[in-house]
């Protein structure tokens, strides 16, 4: 894990500002969000992105009877059940 050298406080209702050379860095614009994991006694922020969730791509998910699936994953359930 990469340390920055950033300390910030927490403010009165739980809120942390995130310096706007970091989210430069890592691609996060306002109204993005974020995904919350903890382990052990870190806490770990990470840009949600939605994936397909047969192989893990990216681009062009939609969703699918609330399911997140790719276009190729989809043709090759539809070729698969003759739908």
């Amino acid at each position: 894990m990469k340390a920055t050298g950033v300390v910030r406080k927490v403010d009165d209702l739980g809120r942390v500002c995130l310096p706007v050379e970091l989210r430069r860095t890592l691609d996060i614009a306002e109204k993005d969000s974020l995904e919350i994991f903890v382990d052990e006694e870190m806490v770990i922020l990470k840009k949600y992105q939605l994936v397909c969730i047969f192989c893990g791509e990216a681009k062009n998910v939609t969703d699918y009877k609330g399911k997140n699936i790719c276009p190729a994953c989809k043709k090759d359930l539809k070729e698969g059940t003759n739908i």
